[in-house]
């Protein structure tokens, strides 16, 4: 075979082996051609697998997710055969302002700049954003562990109040019991500044802070999950009502985003499998 050859003279030229092999140099660069083609069918293959499920994934989350599933291949293959096959796709996203801070409560200091979390239940961010359904808006509210990027609680409501963000923060607390000492922050919307909600964080010890006005890039790691969260599940779907969406959300913020998603902050774990590896370690 050509092949053979090739691996045994590596330093033959084209033009001997096509005449050791009596074939043709356009017939032996074709037959070239064939395997490269059919080696990136393969590959096509298994990457359309994996943005099946993971519509938002670039190259470089599908390249580490081919080898966690034992198909390891190189970026830079993984990215070309993305644009040829038109996998790289963008959904586009929706806006619908959800934060409103011209309110007269207490606003608290950005604690967040004077700490990098170094454990779980260290540092828990908060935020809330909408999600479109048939007949208009629908609210989630999130809790996130900032050191695992482990969504820790969320809730969701028809109503945007204050009852919304402390319907997760309990479950957050339900499911961690966390110590006291913990650092809680969000932006200065009026849900996160209401007596309530503060009081609810004092009662058990948790310091609140909050992010300078109109600055998102202080709440960063929430916005990023957000993002995720929007063009990974709710820009692709058309849900019905609160039921439907939040069946939906449920199951991928619980299942998919916590224990599946490749974090690239994390080394390409999931948040799950990074905390379970600090706890033993």
């Amino acid at each position: 075979m050509i092949t053979d050859a090739r691996v045994a003279h590596p330093t033959v030229s084209v033009r001997r082996l096509c005449a050791l092999h009596d074939v043709s140099r356009s017939w032996y660069v074709h037959q070239l051609g064939r395997e490269v083609v059919d080696r990136d069918g393969q590959l096509a293959k298994d990457i359309e697998a994996v943005v099946l499920k993971w519509s938002g994934y670039g190259y470089r989350r599908v390249t580490h997710e081919l080898a966690r599933r034992g198909s390891p291949a190189n970026h830079k293959r993984v990215l070309r055969v993305m644009r040829e096959r038109r996998l790289l796709c963008r959904p586009k996203r929706r806006y619908q302002a959800t934060t409103d801070s011209t309110h007269s409560e207490t606003r608290f200091p950005n604690l967040l700049a004077h700490v990098i979390p170094s454990r779980p239940d260290q540092v828990w961010q908060a935020d809330l954003t909408y999600v479109r359904v048939k007949q208009g808006f629908v609210y989630l509210a999130c809790v996130l562990d900032s050191f695992t990027r482990e969504v820790v609680g969320w809730s969701m409501s028809r109503f945007m109040d204050a009852a919304l963000p402390l319907a997760a923060l309990n479950n957050a607390l339900a499911a961690r019991c966390p110590a006291a000492g913990l650092l809680h922050h969000s932006d200065q919307g009026a849900q996160y500044a209401s007596q309530v909600y503060v009081d609810r964080l004092r009662s058990i010890g948790i310091t609140p802070s909050m992010s300078r006005k109109g600055n998102p890039y202080d709440n960063a790691r929430m916005e990023s999950f957000y993002k995720t969260l929007k063009s990974e599940e709710v820009d692709l779907q058309d849900y019905l009502d609160l039921d439907d969406a939040q069946q939906h959300l449920d199951c991928f913020i619980g299942e998919l985003y916590n224990r599946e998603r490749l974090h690239s902050s994390l080394g390409y774990t999931p948040p799950v499998e990074f905390a379970a590896r600090y706890h033993l370690a």
